[in-house]
């Protein structure tokens, strides 16, 4: 079972753009650190073993937050409910993330606290 690591995503601006989750070749980079501050959850750490290892990504490859991958991370089908291995506690620790980055960042955003 992999050892999850929660990581809070870096960004500089946000958007409410349609979401389309990234591919590494999306990145004008291939440092995995810098790809990594994309994603919430690593199952191999951070900086990440392999770009397969990154999950629930949220900022777009432009450093943007993107309200839409926020709503898709929290409740979506690729979202943290379909992450295998996460235990209650890491599931609420996540949504806790999502809701407070959406919560200050979007402030007509209805996430919950």
């Amino acid at each position: 079972m992999p050892d999850y690591e929660i990581h809070e995503p870096e960004f500089s601006g946000t958007t409410t753009d349609e979401w389309t989750e990234p591919r590494l070749e999306d990145f004008d980079t291939d440092d995995l650190s810098a790809v990594a501050d994309h994603f919430v959850l690593s199952s191999s750490g951070f900086p990440p073993e392999n770009v397969t290892d990154l999950t629930l990504p949220v900022v777009e490859p432009s450093s943007e937050l993107n309200r839409n991958a926020l709503q898709t991370a929290k409740s979506g089908g690729r979202g943290v409910g379909a992450v295998d291995g996460l235990d209650e506690d890491q599931r609420a620790e996540i949504e806790d993330l999502i809701d407070r980055l959406a919560n200050e960042h979007f402030p007509d955003a209805d996430f919950g606290e």
